[in-house]
């Protein structure tokens, strides 16, 4: 409510307007009133219709800012990732307005700008004026509008670093490396940076821009306070602690793409830490700080090499990834290394050796040791606090995680990674067998792996091979007569063939009379889909999808008729 518009003074703008379309009515100056639907501002705290209001403001004339910075992406000086980016870039730049630099806040850097009462005279100064340069009175205001906040943040990259003096920080660290923001502020801080640093120092702030997606909500919706679907991060680190929430949001993003916040991911986040953690209480148990832990070459079995090169392996592929700011992808590789390879296979291959502190037991911890402590500095960007406290627990002389050595590949046993694969791969089909057969793992078998070129490294390994293959006798062989594995179950793989002996550990006849049950349904599905397509009332009215799924039947059970009759032929 405003005075100084006549009769319309102190009335509401609502009122207003009805009272100046009745005034116009009665002076015959109203052609007619119509709907009219368009869009209407509105202020997101209170949603109140934003009225235009003209005012004096602030401008920086932007043309001859803009040039350079237009040009250091275009050269190649400033990198956007992903690129396409460029386009949002270009399309605000050339076609920049002036830009208006002041703001009606109670907070914020004041414009320095200084008003003579007496002349009207306006000074601009980085100095506090006390009287007017032109008519010398002492009655001066200072502006009361304060800077643009992107006007101050455009300053970041230098004015921190104690610009405008050339300060030892500001020659060491300008121009910095790399930014990383999100694409909503390109046009806002990203551009304002670029031509202010490039105005301000003669160069541009940074060589990279690396743009993430925003989080949104489990709907793909933008978090806002208007639909109060916000998420508290330390109401979800009290929970399940920070490092779950920043692995749940680099899991799987991809440069430039919005992510979506989905708390079953942040409690997989948790379950990864505490794997972490039990794998290291584990190995510490083993780990004698007294202890030489060197990596004897010489001395490592065959399970001990394969780890070896994984880890090597799996740090040129970070590596690479993070420097192609291929943060998810970077990610899943560690996680899959930590999880699967060492939690779930090379542990469980060295525990024959650790419970029984027989040969190979000192090599055993000393890899163990070895691919904890890699395979954390690896992991420590995403969780820095579990991958900090676990690494100063093992055995090493650097002072702390966050200050190490960054990885580098050491190990390349080519050979001995493809056999354990090709094992890892033969007890995967073995335990299957077992399981289809409801064979209890307390149950042993024997066994025998043959193996034309690879029997002295699979002999190495034959303690981990007898607990994982659930063998009670193991056996090698580089040939082997059909005759003596006649009645043995067979597993085919590139280099090697393995053989178990399931007479030993089954009842043939209640597995023979399963199978002959099974055979019986299987054949009475078969004549079942047969009879349908043998109908010719079926094949000329039914959809094409039914006829092609009753052939599909007639497939799948005709093979599974085989497959039962080469196991019963095994009886």
């Amino acid at each position: 409510i405003r005075e100084g518009f006549g009769k319309y003074s102190g009335m509401t703008r609502e009122n207003a307007r009805e009272e100046i379309v009745n005034d116009l009515k009665i002076s015959g100056d109203l052609i007619k009133v119509e709907p009219h639907t368009h869009n209407v501002g509105s202020c997101y705290r209170c949603h109140a219709t934003v009225e235009p209001y003209a005012s004096k403001q602030w401008f920086v004339r932007m043309e001859e800012l803009a040039k350079p910075a237009i040009l250091a992406v275009k050269n190649g000086e400033i990198n956007f990732i992903p690129k396409r980016f460029e386009k949002t870039y270009f399309n605000w730049m050339e076609n920049i307005r002036d830009w208006c630099i002041s703001r009606q806040l109670w907070w914020g850097h004041r414009i320095p700008a200084y008003h003579c009462e007496s002349c009207g005279n306006i000074d601009v100064s980085e100095q506090t004026i006390t009287s007017c340069s032109k008519c010398n009175s002492n009655k001066i205001n200072r502006d009361e509008d304060t800077l643009d906040t992107w006007f101050s943040s455009a300053l970041w990259p230098f004015s921190t670093l104690g610009w405008p003096e050339k300060t030892e920080d500001f020659e060491y660290f300008y121009p910095t490396t790399m930014l990383v923001t999100g694409y909503d502020i390109i046009t806002f801080w990203v551009s304002k940076m670029i031509f202010s640093g490039i105005e301000h120092t003669g160069e541009a702030p940074f060589k990279d821009v690396y743009i993430h997606g925003l989080v949104r909500d489990s709907k793909g919706r933008k978090m806002s306070k208007s639909l109060g679907n916000g998420v508290d991060p330390l109401e979800v680190i009290d929970e399940y602690g920070a490092d779950a929430l920043r692995f749940s949001l680099v899991q799987n993003i991809s440069a430039g793409n919005d992510m979506r916040y989905i708390p079953s991911k942040v409690e997989a986040g948790g379950n990864f830490a505490n794997k972490i953690w039990n794998a290291a209480k584990f190995a510490l148990s083993y780990i004698d700080k007294e202890e030489k832990t060197d990596i004897i070459d010489k001395e490592l079995l065959t399970e001990d090499k394969w780890i070896l090169t994984k880890l090597g392996n799996v740090i040129l592929e970070v590596t690479n990834s993070i420097d192609n700011y291929e943060i998810g992808v970077a990610i899943q590789l560690i996680y899959d290394f930590i999880w699967s390879d060492i939690c779930d296979t090379y542990i469980e291959m060295i525990k024959p050796r650790l419970y029984s502190k027989d040969k190979g037991y000192n090599v055993a911890v000393s890899v163990l040791n070895y691919i904890l402590i890699n395979a954390l500095k690896l992991l420590h960007p995403y969780m820095p606090f579990v991958t900090e406290k676990v690494f100063l627990e093992l055995k090493h002389d650097e002072e702390s995680i966050m200050v190490s050595q960054w990885p580098v590949k050491k190990y390349n046993f080519e050979k001995e990674e493809k056999i354990i694969n090709e094992c890892i791969e033969g007890i995967k089909q073995l335990r299957n067998i077992r399981a289809e057969a409801n064979v209890p793992t307390s149950k042993k078998a024997k066994g025998i792996i043959v193996s034309e070129k690879h029997i002295n490294e699979l002999e190495l390994s034959k303690e981990m091979l007898l607990k994982m293959g659930y063998f009670e006798k193991l056996s090698f062989k580089e040939e082997i007569n059909n005759n003596e594995v006649n009645k043995m179950t067979a597993i085919y793989l590139q280099n090697m063939d393995i053989y178990i002996d399931m007479s030993s550990i089954i009842d043939e006849e209640a597995e023979k009379e399963k199978l002959l049950e099974e055979k019986a349904n299987a054949n009475k599905e078969l004549k079942r889909a047969e009879g349908m397509l043998s109908n010719e009332r079926f094949i000329s009215k039914a959809p094409e999808t039914l006829v092609n799924a009753e052939k599909e039947k007639v497939k799948k059970y005709s093979e599974l008729i085989l497959k039962i009759e080469e196991s019963l032929n095994k009886y």
